[in-house]
């Protein structure tokens, strides 16, 4: 019999408008765009404005592009999950309102969270739905509102992230294309590092969580740095190891964008050239669980069938991991 495996067959983008560049934050906080581009790669980010738009209208957007480049009906998808930090409300799962909303009335739907790892983790459940042989077609978004739990008085964080969304179509592959090997994990250590204080159920909200500003994203950027540049590698490499893979047979590294130095340091690690390595840091910055996602829509056109992919991402918790996907479609 021959063994089923989980191909990405499709993908689709979506960021806002709004461009927020390096000389902008200047009249924020004290930077400029000198100091942001040396430590981060980053020139400009997009940001969602616009009353009553969150994650879900990004969400949207991305998978009615894939459905619409890939000519799928929606009516077909069973499954479809949203990575997300930034859901639209604390209770009610993002996911169900994007699967509603898309025409996808036959998906069951859910909501994963880990950080900016939650696309790598998520790429895992839906490789698993689709081995599983009951379900054909998993939609999976990786979507933020990062803008909205950022205090653009910090200078250590709003210069880092910004907003989109990317989505990918699962399905069944008899080729041995799509997910190989993976590799995630995870350590409670790392809370203490990169959260939000306030707004859960240790410290509900109250008027003076919000006058202390606790609701917003706060990271302690050096030991973050650290444990990601380290655990990044790590993980990067083992994918290569365990697969007997050298350098000359990986095609593409596909890095969570986080941070330009953090980025050519997995790809020095893995023994891949600048040229294999997808980067869009310098144009949205960190959108979190989107980075995964949009680098494959800008790069697509670029991927071949049959190429190696390398997936590595690391986010708070601290969560982390790779995984090594083979590229199933020519452009």
């Amino acid at each position: 019999m021959t063994k089923i495996t989980a191909a990405i067959t499709a993908v689709g983008k979506y960021v806002p408008e709004y461009v927020l560049t390096n000389k902008e934050l200047e009249s924020y906080v004290d930077t400029n765009d000198e100091w942001i581009t040396s430590r981060t790669g980053i020139k400009e980010r997009r940001i969602l404005k616009g009353e009553g738009l969150g994650t879900s209208y990004m969400a949207i957007k991305s998978a009615e592009d894939l459905i619409r480049k890939a000519k799928i009906n929606p009516e077909e998808i069973d499954l479809v999950i949203v990575g997300t930090a930034t859901p639209d409300l604390p209770v009610a799962s993002t996911a169900a309102y994007v699967a509603s909303e898309i025409g996808a009335t036959n998906a069951f739907s859910y909501d994963l969270q880990a950080a900016c790892s939650s696309f790598l983790f998520g790429m895992s459940s839906a490789a698993s739905y689709i081995e599983s042989g009951r379900y054909k077609k998993v939609l999976l978004i990786g979507a933020d509102k990062m803008s909205s739990i950022l205090d653009y008085t910090d200078r250590a964080t709003c210069i880092i992230f910004g907003d989109g969304a990317g989505a990918v179509l699962f399905e069944p592959n008899k080729e041995n294309l799509g997910l190989q090997d993976e590799y995630l994990r995870s350590d409670g250590i790392g809370r203490d590092f990169l959260r939000i204080e306030a707004g859960g159920s240790i410290m509900p909200p109250t008027e003076e969580t919000v006058k202390e500003k606790k609701h917003f994203v706060y990271q302690e950027g050096k030991t973050v740095f650290k444990y990601a540049v380290s655990n990044m590698a790590d993980v990067s490499e083992k994918m290569l190891t365990r697969n007997s893979l050298t350098e000359e047979d990986i095609q593409w590294l596909v890095p969570h964008q986080a941070n330009k130095r953090i980025i050519e340091a997995t790809a020095k690690r893995v023994g891949v050239g600048s040229e294999k390595v997808m980067m869009n840091i310098q144009r949205y910055g960190n959108t979190t669980s989107a980075t995964l996602p949009l680098l494959l829509a800008d790069y697509e056109n670029q991927l071949k069938k049959g190429d190696n992919l390398i997936f590595a991402a690391f986010g708070g918790g601290f969560t982390w991991g790779a995984i090594y996907l083979k590229w199933a479609y020519n452009s």
